[in-house]
């Protein structure tokens, strides 16, 4: 009630639910920097992206390491992801969001430099990819949970494409860059640089305004901490963004897949990094940029599942290409369009899914974030299957029926269930 507030007089003019709405509308944070610009938090999640996902597989085909071999590598590399959520909790607790955003950002540029220097060794690189993606992931959970409670809602949209942007621009000038880097110097001092760039963003996010961490959580015991984290399960919103996060209707994990099949294509390492940095990098900033746009008219969750759908037949389409280099670039610029798209519209669908001043932002953002990683895991796996049986096209049908089968029957749920399932 109003009356607890100290507005007893707004209520009685417009009404306890009407003055409810304007104070709500003037409590809106306000951003300390553009959306375009905070953004730039989410760069070391494609820098990481790009070492472990596109660089390695590119210097371990160089050491004729097997297809599938690499494909379980980059599988492994892509689980903390989904594992980080078990510290989701952690990041609402004791110290800032921003602390923990900063201190694991660091942790994860050191755990590059280590990736990279292990490559020869096939155990440790499994071991250090995925200490470096679960630091990195963590931070971009921590980081997530709180730039949600100092960005309006009204600009998540943007928020969440420029997320996106950020993530595929910087991780695909990185991708370019990673291996010629490599080659022209050594693999000590490209490690070195690539995990220092992973690193310099928080310098940007040191200035950033955070709130303190919530004293009541601090206090809790681990019981009650425990209870209030199990809560957020009781959403229905939150329920039904989780399965639609978990099913592979628009992972489009064939992302990660192409990076190793130039050979397929006859196409040369030197064309597959200029595909897989400029061509990654343009078509994620148009993947990215037109979902603010097209929320105008679809709702974010729908427009999710018609990614799904449509990316899909895209890629059934693209399995039916010779194997030849110009069919590779449109692989690639095709799945990279439609992968930052579905990212853009899954943080968008999170940030929204987040209540104002949520004690467990963090925590919230974490369970989301990692329903999202999770059908890269193991689509990854699926994929790469797909590939032993049947190379490229058994790998992109694979990906392509499992994908559209999964939208078809979420679509088919939210036309059985709509009145039940939140519209947002």
């Amino acid at each position: 009630m109003l009356l607890k507030w100290g507005c007893p007089v707004l209520a009685q003019i417009l009404g306890d639910e009407e003055a409810e709405k304007i104070l709500a509308r003037t409590a809106e944070p306000v951003s300390p920097l553009p959306v375009w610009v905070m953004g730039l938090g989410w760069a070391p999640v494609g820098i990481g992206g790009a070492v472990t996902l596109m660089a390695v597989p590119q210097l371990l085909a160089a050491r004729h390491v097997s297809e599938p071999v690499i494909a379980s590598l980059t599988a492994f590399a892509l689980a903390p992801g989904f594992v980080a959520f078990l510290f989701g909790p952690l990041l609402d607790w004791r110290f800032r969001r921003k602390t923990y955003a900063i201190f694991f950002y660091l942790l994860g540029g050191a755990g590059l430099v280590m990736t990279l220097t292990s490559t020869a060794n096939l155990v440790a690189l499994a071991f250090w990819e995925f200490m470096a993606q679960l630091a990195i992931t963590i931070g971009s959970c921590a980081l997530g949970g709180w730039f949600s409670s100092i960005v309006p809602k009204k600009e998540s949209g943007a928020l969440g494409a420029w997320f996106t942007v950020w993530n595929i621009g910087v991780g695909g000038a990185t991708a370019m860059a990673a291996v010629p880097l490599i080659r022209a110097t050594s693999v000590e001092t490209g490690a070195l640089v690539l995990g220092v760039w992973a690193s310099l963003v928080v310098f940007l996010l040191a200035f950033l305004p955070c709130k303190p961490a919530d004293g009541r959580l601090a206090r809790e015991s681990i019981q009650a901490f425990a209870r209030d984290v199990m809560a957020i399960l009781k959403s229905r919103l939150v329920l039904w963004t989780l399965l639609i996060f978990v099913s592979p209707v628009a992972s489009f994990s064939l992302v990660n897949v192409v990076a190793g099949l130039g050979r397929d294509y006859a196409t040369s390492e030197q064309m597959v990094s200029l595909l897989l940095g400029v061509g990654g990098m343009i078509a994620g900033v148009v993947g990215s940029l037109a979902m603010p746009v097209i929320e105008r008219w679809i709702t974010p969750r729908k427009l999710y599942l018609w990614l799904g759908l449509v990316g899909a037949v895209i890629t059934l389409t693209v399995a039916a290409l010779p194997h030849l280099p110009v069919s590779y670039a449109v692989a690639v610029l095709l799945e990279n369009i439609f992968q930052a798209a579905g990212f853009a519209v899954a943080y968008a669908v999170t940030l929204r899914t987040i209540g104002p001043d949520d004690p467990l932002a963090a925590t919230q953002f974490a369970l989301l974030n990692s329903a999202i990683c999770l059908p890269l895991t193991y689509m990854q796996l699926i994929d790469a299957q797909g590939y032993a049986f049947g190379g490229p096209l058994g790998a992109f049908v694979t990906d392509a029926v499992i994908s559209g089968v999964a939208c078809l029957i979420l679509f088919a749920l939210l036309r059985r269930f709509g009145k039940r399932i939140p519209a947002g």
